[in-house]
Formats: C-alpha cells, sequence, structure tokens
C-alpha cells in the first residue's frame, strides 16, 4: 500500500504560507547549506519549470509519483500562469469550487478528497506528496502516514497553518529522523504510530 506523506515547508510558529496565501518563496524560501541535500534528497518536490534551471532535468523521482494540493495551493501557480508545476508528477487537485482543471494534464477531484486518497494508495507506484494546502491537509489529516516538516528559522506571526482549521483531535507521531543545517533549517520527519 502506497503512503501519503505531507511534505512542506513550515515556520517555527506553524505556519506555511501567509494569509494572502501567496508565494512563500517570496519571504519564506531560505538559501543556506541545506538546499542542496534537499535538493539531492527530494528532486521531485521541485517545479518542472525550475528543474533544468537547478541541472535536474532528468533527475529521476524518488519517492513520489503523485502529488496532491488544495485548490488554494494549485492556484499560487496559476497566479504565475503555470498550469501544471509538477509535470514529471500524476498531479492530482482537489477542489469543490473549480469546475474544470485548467490543464488537460491536471487531474480536477470534485468528490470526497479521503475516498479518493485511499483510491489512490490502493494503486501500484511509489509514495504520494501531499504539497499544500493546509484545508486540504485538514481534510486529509487521518490519511497522512508521514510528516516531514522543513522547519524554516522565522517567526510569520499570521498565515495559513500546517492543518488550517482543524479541530482539537490529538494524533501520535514518532519522529524518526532529524537534519539540522547551519542555515538554522531543521528537517522533521514523523511517522504515524501504529
Amino acid at each position: 500500500m502506497r503512503k501519503l506523506t505531507y511534505l512542506v515547508a513550515q515556520t517555527i510558529d506553524g505556519f506555511i504560507t501567509d494569509p494572502g496565501n501567496n508565494d512563500p518563496s517570496s519571504w519564506f524560501v531560505l538559501e543556506g547549506d541545506h538546499a542542496e541535500p534537499l535538493r539531492d534528497e527530494f528532486p521531485d518536490m521541485h517545479p518542472t519549470h525550475v528543474r533544468p534551471l537547478l541541472g535536474m532535468e532528468n533527475a529521476p523521482n524518488k519517492h513520489f509519483d503523485t502529488v496532491l494540493e488544495g485548490r488554494g495551493s494549485y492556484e499560487i501557480g496559476l497566479r504565475a500562469g503555470i498550469t501544471n508545476a509538477y509535470r514529471h508528477l500524476r498531479h492530482i487537485v482537489f477542489s469543490t469550487t473549480m469546475t474544470e482543471s485548467p490543464d488537460p494534464t491536471v487531474e480536477l477531484v470534485r468528490t470526497d478528497p479521503v475516498a479518493r486518497v485511499r483510491e489512490l494508495k490502493r494503486e501500484d507506484g511509489m509514495g504520494i506528496w501531499l504539497c499544500g494546502g493546509g484545508r486540504l491537509a485538514t481534510t486529509l489529516r487521518h490519511e497522512i502516514d508521514r510528516l516531514i516538516i522543513k522547519l524554516n528559522p522565522i517567526v510569520a506571526g499570521d498565515g495559513i497553518s500546517l492543518f488550517h482549521g482543524a479541530s482539537f483531535d490529538p494524533e501520535r507521531y514518532d519522529l524518526t529522523d532529524v537534519r539540522h543545517y547551519d542555515s538554522g533549517v531543521a528537517v522533521l520527519t514523523y511517522d504515524k504510530r501504529g
């Protein structure tokens, strides 16, 4: 059975983007000694249009063959004119308000995200990457098998949280890997207990 991994950058105070759901790269993404190891470990998470700039145009996917996004995260790319940022992955967007996909290579799911993810998990293949956003993560919370948090040394004060709008319902994860970098970034891997 395939696993669902929520791999995302987060501020110290728990936010994945600003209150307006803007592209976090303008204030959030830090350069430093963490960039190259993360690029080597997770080539799959780099947008297709950026990969040639990083010398990764032919880099194979290591962990994932499918990427999931909520409408808000997907629209960050749309506002920049990018209809499919992850052409090297099977790209699925969940939305009840969009009526059709702006790109034939992006699957639009308007039905229950939990049911669709359970179907995806039963398929053969590599892992499934939930890249955002916080509202979709809340909906899929009980389906998430692994959290990989790129913890950035930033306090934002407000924004869209890792599990935006989630109700109180504690779940236990085990910390299975920690990597610290001089940039101040820490990469924390948690696997769901049980």
